[in-house]
């Protein structure tokens, strides 16, 4: 029999990587991380009212909704099977302070939402944050005092406000704030409150990125803000100072951990998911939504085949799950396979 050995088979050894991406059902066999409906947490924009639908032009279609439209919402969410929500408000400038005060009313419309939500569709999760940035009228995450975002008053008050959220029926606070120890206080105030049950989903590194100005016109606060964040959020070149803030959040009582962005940390979701073990998330924040859609209308790239590899990506990277605003759209696509 004639040797057909070739020149590449004396150089690979004879081990060829393409033998197994020679057809769709061998690439299929031996895929090592996969993209399912189960991954995807939607989160959405609540503003007062009813029957509104307001788009967001920073955010191509992404809306802000009244409550009822909110409920509907999810329960198209759970009927894909969208396993949870995640909540923010736009509410009122008038209901807007300095100390976010508004954050403490029983009855505000996060609340409202949740409850409403929980109401219609139960079996849908909802994630609430603590964070005062919705409802100060500085657009800081925190109470502002002499120019400066105060730490323990501000600790003190999205403890009492999560709490509040629990009550209404959140299933998970997800305080985005990054005060010091917020962790440890929140899980202690829902202890006291009977809430044992209600997780914490913590922001345990959000940086100080440019990839939040779409957000913060979703919820009304980019004209608001008054300097920067960055004496409370972390310095994108900081990874060893990301995990240490992870870790002190893991000790004070944390179920979850998250990222925030996605794709510009992917080694911070992988550094901190081999490091805790703990669920680990990625929040696909405005700026990386709105990167994807806006070439996508322009023609420069395939928006769809970009949104599923840069969500993959997140899998690949170590984490259980993605905050993402295209989780509808991309929970059809899956419903289709």
């Amino acid at each position: 029999m004639q040797d057909k050995t070739h020149l590449v088979d004396d150089i690979t050894g004879h081990r060829r990587m393409r033998r197994n991406r020679k057809a769709d059902w061998t690439r299929r066999l031996v895929q090592e991380n996969r993209l399912t409906v189960d991954d995807l947490i939607w989160p959405i924009f609540i503003v007062p009212g009813s029957g509104i639908i307001d788009p967001i032009p920073a955010m191509p279609g992404v809306n802000r909704m009244s409550i009822d439209k909110a409920v509907e919402a999810a329960r198209e969410a759970a009927d894909l099977g969208i396993p949870a929500l995640a909540t923010f408000p736009n509410i009122e400038m008038e209901l807007r302070d300095e100390a976010g005060s508004n954050s403490l009313e029983a009855n505000n419309l996060i609340n409202k939402a949740t409850a409403a939500i929980k109401k219609a569709v139960p079996e849908i999760g909802v994630i609430t944050d603590v964070a005062l940035d919705p409802f100060t009228s500085h657009g800081h995450d925190g109470i502002l005092r002499d120019g400066e975002i105060v730490n323990d008053e501000t600790v003190d008050q999205v403890a009492r406000a999560a709490v509040m959220q629990a009550d209404a029926g959140a299933d998970i606070i997800a305080p985005s704030e990054m005060m010091d120890g917020r962790i440890g206080a929140i899980r202690m105030a829902l202890d006291a409150a009977g809430h044992q049950g209600v997780g914490i989903m913590s922001y345990a590194t959000k940086f100080a990125s440019a990839f939040y100005g779409p957000y913060r016109e979703a919820i009304s606060t980019g004209g608001l803000l008054i300097g920067d964040k960055k004496t409370y959020y972390i310095d994108p070149a900081n990874g060893t100072e990301a995990i240490r803030d992870a870790a002190l959040d893991v000790e004070e009582g944390a179920d979850m951990l998250m990222v925030k962005p996605g794709l510009p940390y992917l080694d911070i979701c992988w550094r901190m998911k081999e490091a805790f073990g703990l669920p680990t998330f990625a929040y696909q924040v405005s700026g990386e939504y709105t990167q994807i859609k806006a070439a996508a209308m322009n023609g420069w790239i395939d928006g769809e085949r970009a949104m599923l590899e840069t969500l993959l990506s997140f899998k690949r990277a170590g984490c259980d799950g993605i905050l993402t605003y295209f989780a509808v759209e991309v929970a059809k696509i899956l419903a289709k396979r």
